[in-house]
């Protein structure tokens, strides 16, 4: 007998995966119960919060309820400054080294270990010298990781944190190229993060002066009679104007000549500058504008001319692009890609782009409009989750406040869904829409990422050290928040499955792996 339930349990899980694949390929409203016309408001508040944060769990819905939806993306949107994490994720925070050091110290020490090794005569003792400097590289990148989860599970900001993954996919870099992995910290924390609600010229500028995207890219390479042109062609292509947004080749190459002399140096000492263009010289930490590399000759960019002056010239091509109605369009379109649906309604990506022009840029406003259509309203519970939506929503329902002991679990879920944080190679970004990670195989790994949450065993409470320790920790799905709201959600096929269920653990995975918590 025992044999027998444990095959039909099996089977049941098959037919859980099953469902949840055809379902999710065949987007429709009959995925979501009711979907957003629904007047249950529990069952409203609930898709919201699938949408405005991470995933909805018991004291997201909580606050929500004491605020009422209007107000609580309000407060998302406009985020306080002084509200905090829950002490001991604040205090593990704090402990990282990317949270202790400043970048410019932090790199120029690890580039007098790299050369270190290299001058090493012993072949032996230069290769583990070597693997012991990229192991402080992959150490770094872990913590940035590390932070942004658990930012992403704890934070109150949760509409911040969204958009700060957002936009660091947006301008996304590859952490294994070069050093990149020592950057990414301070490349999340300074240039995208104060920035992820706030002015995209702000923003566009920010990135354009750090490290990790002029190493990503290539700038520092890019100098007068040795024009680099990936950078240009990407500001304009990924960043601003999107391929159809007007630019030509020209243009291209006009850019990358606005940008030659803009780079890093991670050495102690300046560069000896011509006595008439010290003036120019700039260095504020690592970045580095040399006017020994900087090609001086006028420009004519997007139609116009940019007389050659040094780094300004570079605000005043950053001032065009941000301004310009191709990059209006095309930061809207991709926001609303991203919130409300695979293909956006045209009318709502037009009404956005008339925000951002509007308001200069400004990120949260061209949000508010687009959180406040119609058309958003409409496509609540019909969104599929990427990988990191679908990993983080599941913790969150799993464990609520309770802070984890161990991102690794995190971090090796997101790899083998192929969207393992800065892990996208090319600069265009991980793709936001259902056809990328509705397949077969990565059902098939949700449903095992489901089980491991489901019964405890997924070793988010193993401490981490020299001695780890793991502490199961059994998650209790079948809560108020899931007779409230969540119930209420779920088709047929879902409930059919759940009664099914053999035990407790079963039925928290058959939850997680529905086609219903597919979506958001």
């Amino acid at each position: 007998m025992a044999r027998w339930a444990s095959i039909h349990r099996r089977r049941v899980a098959l037919l859980v995966v099953a469902v949840t694949l055809a379902a999710c390929q065949s987007a429709g409203p009959r995925l979501i119960a009711g979907s957003a016309k629904t007047s249950d408001t529990s069952e409203k508040q609930l898709h919201v919060l699938n949408r405005v944060t991470w995933g909805a769990n018991t004291s997201s819905a909580r606050d929500l309820a004491a605020t009422g939806a209007e107000r609580y993306i309000d407060q998302q949107l406009r985020p306080a400054s002084n509200t905090a994490l829950p002490a001991a994720v604040q205090a593990r925070i704090d402990g990282l080294t990317i949270s202790k050091r400043p970048l410019g110290p932090l790199l120029m020490e690890l580039e007098q270990q790299r050369r270190d090794a290299l001058a090493l005569g012993d072949a032996e003792q230069k290769k583990t010298a070597q693997q012991a400097y990229q192991q402080e590289l992959t150490r770094l990148g872990r913590e940035s990781a590390t932070r942004a989860i658990l930012r992403a599970l704890y934070s109150p900001n949760q509409l911040q944190e969204q958009m700060t993954w957002f936009w660091m996919n947006h301008f996304s870099v590859f952490q294994f190229k070069n050093n990149v992995r020592a950057m990414l910290g301070d490349y999340e924390e300074q240039a995208i993060r104060p920035h992820a609600l706030g002015r995209f010229r702000a923003l566009l500028g920010a990135t354009a002066r750090h490290p990790a995207m002029l190493r990503y890219l290539d700038n520092e390479q890019n100098a007068a009679n040795r024009i680099n042109e990936n950078y240009a062609r990407e500001l304009m292509e990924l960043h601003t104007l999107g391929v159809s947004g007007g630019y030509t080749q020209r243009d291209v190459q006009e850019l990358a000549r606005i940008l030659t002399g803009v780079g890093i140096n991670v050495a102690r000492d300046a560069p000896k500058v011509r006595p008439e263009r010290q003036a120019d010289y700039v260095r504020q930490g690592v970045f580095e504008f040399n006017p020994n590399r900087h090609d001086y000759g006028d420009k004519v960019f997007l139609s116009q001319t940019i007389k050659g002056r040094g780094l300004s010239e570079v605000d005043e091509a950053l001032d065009r692009l941000a301004r310009h109605p191709s990059t209006a369009r095309f930061i809207s379109r991709k926001l609303a890609v991203y919130f409300v649906a695979d293909e956006p309604p045209q009318a709502l990506v037009e009404r956005m782009a008339q925000a951002f022009q509007a308001s200069d840029g400004d990120i949260a406003a061209t949000l508010r409009v687009m959180l406040r259509s119609d058309e958003f309203a409409a496509s609540l519970g019909r969104k599929f989750k990427d990988p990191m939506h679908y990993v983080i929503s599941a913790v969150r329902l799993a464990y609520d406040e309770r802070p984890i002991l161990s991102t690794a679990p995190v971090i090796n879920w997101l790899n083998r869904m192929g969207q393992g944080l800065y892990n996208h190679q090319t600069p265009d970004g991980y793709p936001l829409t259902q056809d990328a990670w509705a397949s077969a195989g990565q059902m098939t790994t949700r449903f095992e990422i489901a089980r491991a949450i489901g019964s405890g065993s997924a070793g988010l409470f193993r401490t981490e050290g020299a001695q780890p320790v793991d502490k199961p920790a059994f998650p209790q799905l079948s809560n108020p928040l899931y007779h409230e709201s969540l119930q209420k959600t779920l088709g047929p096929e879902t409930l059919k499955a759940l009664e099914q269920a053999g035990s407790p653990q079963e039925w928290n995975t058959f939850l997680l792996s529905s086609p219903e918590f597919m979506l958001r």
